[in-house]
């Protein structure tokens, strides 16, 4: 017997549907090792670094404060730019029971409108009158006010004149003159504004406005003015001294109300390593006198201490290689230094100091790793400062190399110690290895091959 397959009856009248199949199952492959590398890159990057979003966030705060800053001076500005022209050019107030002509005439509707054109040239001649009017009887106030400044300019004229005369030995001189002008220009202003305003209270109240919105929108011109005036009257640097302020070192060579202009000295990271001018000005302003240190090599003693270094072996004689460079620097340098060490004492001896001051040069000794440094002391003149230092060393060596000193002054190099050995040492607990009776081998660096 065979058996039959048997579809199962249709529900449906007229057609017969399948039933469906499975779907398999998709298997989902790994990506491959080079893809999770990438990703993962991808993702560092694109994680947020904590250091940068803070640089980030402290950044814009600063720039909000400088936005915010220049907001609030502007502002301050603009307010007392605005009372001084109010107090200038506004209309008088009204006082109790007095009527203006103004409030007399009903004033016209908005929505009035002047058919006639002769009408319309009529009003628009008679604001013109009334313009020029207003404007000639404010010509007398405007001459006046030209005739207080020119009196101003003449007289602080005279009075920069007088202080220069009087004052000529006195080194404050030039800020006593800008003060007095100062003042006089000042109190021109003052007056003018009262007759220009017409009320001497209503230009109290401007000024103070106005003092106000200069000391926030100038305050660097004004910091550098106030160093320009307390250099004047401490003269913690004048033209032609060397002096080192902040970042900036060099010689003076201008000072200017809001500004100092110096010729660059050498130094370390700069196309001269020494001392010397390098042919660069700059400028810095006068605010720095207020917020860093002054270092001045020239104002009251222009000499500086410098030193020497000589390098000697330790197999030398080092109390007569002392004697000998000592001997060497006093030959070169003893006339020098007797003018300078004078004056040092004399400075000492004003300022009630009692200090011991060298006349003549000095070897100090100190030791380093494999010789000893013969370091000589001397004063010298501060922009000589790399002459003598030269003609020093050339002294110096000249007087080692003679042959009198050959065996006593050795000079140092460097040098190795080899230690040669036929055959190493044996451990702990075995024979010892045979010893030829030869000693180790010393070799210098120089006699190496």
């Amino acid at each position: 017997m065979s058996a039959q397959r048997q579809d199962p009856p249709s529900t449906s009248t007229g057609t017969s549907r399948r039933a469906p199949r499975p779907t398999p199952a998709r298997t989902r492959r790994p990506p491959a090792r080079g893809t999770l590398r990438r990703g993962a890159r991808a993702d560092r990057t694109r994680r947020p670094d904590p250091r940068r979003r803070a640089f980030a966030a402290r950044e814009y705060q600063q720039s909000a404060q400088r936005q915010l800053r220049r907001f609030r001076q502007g502002s301050a500005l603009a307010v007392a730019i605005t009372a001084l022209l109010l107090v200038v050019w506004g209309t008088p107030l009204d006082l109790e029971g007095q009527e203006s002509p103004a409030a007399a005439e009903p004033a016209p509707a908005a929505d009035q409108v002047i058919e006639d054109p002769g009408v319309a040239v009529d009003q628009a001649t008679r604001t013109i009158r009334d313009l020029a009017l207003s404007f000639y009887g404010f010509l007398p106030r405007l001459g006046l006010v030209l005739v207080l400044f020119g009196a101003a300019a003449l007289l602080s004229r005279i009075v920069h004149v007088a202080l220069r005369r009087g004052l000529r030995g006195w080194e404050r001189a030039e800020a006593a003159s800008a003060l007095a002008r100062l003042t006089v220009y000042l109190a021109a202003v003052i007056a003018s504004m009262s007759v220009l305003a017409g009320d001497v209270r209503a230009v109290v109240g401007s000024v103070g406005l106005l003092g106000l919105a200069a000391s926030w929108a100038l305050q660097t011109p004004i910091e550098s003015f106030t160093g320009w005036l307390l250099n004047s009257f401490r003269r913690y640097y004048r033209v032609g001294d060397r002096i080192a302020v902040g970042d900036v070192f060099g010689d003076v060579y201008r000072i200017d109300v809001l500004t100092t202009t110096v010729w660059e000295a050498g130094g370390a990271g700069k196309p001269v390593s020494a001392a010397q001018s390098t042919g660069a000005l700059i400028t810095f302003p006068n605010w720095e006198v207020l917020r860093s240190n002054i270092v001045n090599y020239t104002r009251d003693f222009p000499y500086v201490w410098d030193e020497v270094t000589i390098n000697v072996a330790n197999e030398s004689d080092i109390p007569y290689t002392v004697r000998v460079i000592e001997d060497a620097a006093r030959r070169t340098l003893g006339e020098e230094m007797a003018e300078a060490t004078q004056r040092y004492e004399a400075l000492l001896r004003r300022e009630h100091l009692m200090f011991d001051v060298e006349e003549l040069p000095r070897v100090y000794v100190s030791l380093a790793d494999s010789w000893t440094d013969c370091t000589v002391r001397y004063v010298v003149p501060v922009r000589t400062r790399r002459h003598w230092s030269s003609t020093l060393i050339l002294a110096i060596t000249g007087e080692l190399a003679r042959p009198e000193h050959r065996g006593r002054i050795i000079p140092v190099y460097p040098r190795s110690e080899i230690t040669i050995q036929r055959q190493w040492p044996q451990a702990a607990g075995t024979d010892p290895a045979p010893h030829d009776g030869r000693q180790p081998a010393i070799i210098d660096a120089e006699d190496a091959p």
